[in-house]
């Protein structure tokens, strides 16, 4: 099995997302989802790699070995996600229940005039924040997303909203763009959002327990907050069937402080809360897990944590000069 996500090609290719695209808009969701079943079985036959990090994955999270039914349905929840992606992103928010807590939290920190990060996960539906812009019209999400990983997926989602792809940050850019473009944002008063439970395999991390296991779990993240001093607010979207979401928002920070000093100390400890709380929300939906690879493999990250960390604060005083300069 591939150790990492990045190591694994996009699923279906453009023909087939394209495919899957014309048939929801002109057909309705109710068309788009019988196409579910045979894009599980596509899957379930010919993506061996997938299939096996959902049977372990799914052990873990259920507490007891998973059988072929299992995975199935993982994946056909999987599935159900991506193709309610062309509604979401098109704006027909009134297609879905979407329940919402924590919204006035998040309120509170908008209305202090200043940015924030949304750090988010691969569990459930990071799509379903489009409600944002129902329930805060004055607000522009901006997203920052790997266009380089995806490049079908993104090209699709560009034409169904050229708008929010105008939003996007893209995270194959070098490191000191990727900082400056969200300080642009949130010196703006816009909330960023990003994934934070995925690391690349250059990528320095932290290992946190997570299903009874330590994984590993990416350091930039925090270290941008950290850099920027702005609040941290988690996100859970999480698929419930049928067409019924729920969007959870928790505020997990005002201002992270991360001294040298302490820094492999105070970023295991957020790191390790973060996964409690991502623990947390996928007990209470194992279905919507949508790491398909060997989450828990921490072997290249082994004897260099240190190393890392300190290649990255180096980097970040880079950044920070550079922020500087330009504030």
């Amino acid at each position: 099995m591939n150790s990492t996500w990045k190591q694994r090609p996009e699923g279906g290719g453009k023909f087939a997302l394209w495919l899957l695209r014309g048939i929801a808009c002109h057909g309705g969701r109710g068309l788009a989802r019988t196409l579910l079943l045979p894009i599980t079985a596509y899957f379930m036959l010919v993506r061996g790699p997938e299939r096996h990090a959902s049977r372990a994955y799914l052990t873990r999270v259920l507490g007891r070995p998973s059988g072929w039914r299992e995975t199935a349905r993982h994946i056909h929840t999987f599935s159900s996600v991506i193709l309610d992606r062309v509604f979401l992103l098109s704006g027909r928010m009134d297609q879905f229940r979407v329940d919402v807590t924590g919204l006035e939290n998040l309120h509170t920190q908008l209305d202090k005039g200043r940015g924030l990060l949304i750090f988010g996960s691969h569990l459930g539906s990071f799509d379903a924040l489009r409600v944002l812009a129902q329930k805060r019209p004055d607000v522009q999400l901006r997203v920052v997303l790997d266009k380089a990983q995806a490049p079908a997926l993104t090209e699709l989602l560009g034409a169904l909203n050229p708008q929010l792809a105008s939003c996007i940050i893209d995270a194959s850019m070098d490191s000191t763009s990727i900082v400056m473009a969200i300080k642009q944002a949130t010196d703006e008063g816009h909330p960023v959002a990003m994934l934070v439970d995925r690391s690349r395999p250059e990528d320095a991390t932290l290992p946190a327990q997570f299903l009874g296991a330590q994984a590993p779990f990416p350091t930039s993240p925090w270290l941008i907050a950290a850099l920027l001093k702005v609040p941290v607010v988690l996100a859970f979207g999480l698929y419930h069937g049928k067409a019924h979401y729920s969007l959870s928002f928790e505020v997990y920070s005002e201002g992270l402080e991360v001294s040298r000093r302490n820094r492999a100390a105070t970023l295991g400890a957020l790191i390790r809360g973060y996964a409690e709380r991502l623990e947390h929300y996928a007990r209470l939906a194992p279905y919507n897990w949508f790491n398909f690879y060997d989450f828990w493999n921490t072997k290249h990250v082994e004897g260099s944590v240190q190393a890392d960390l300190d290649a990255d604060a180096d980097a970040a005083v880079q950044r920070r000069t550079a922020v500087r300069r330009v504030a």
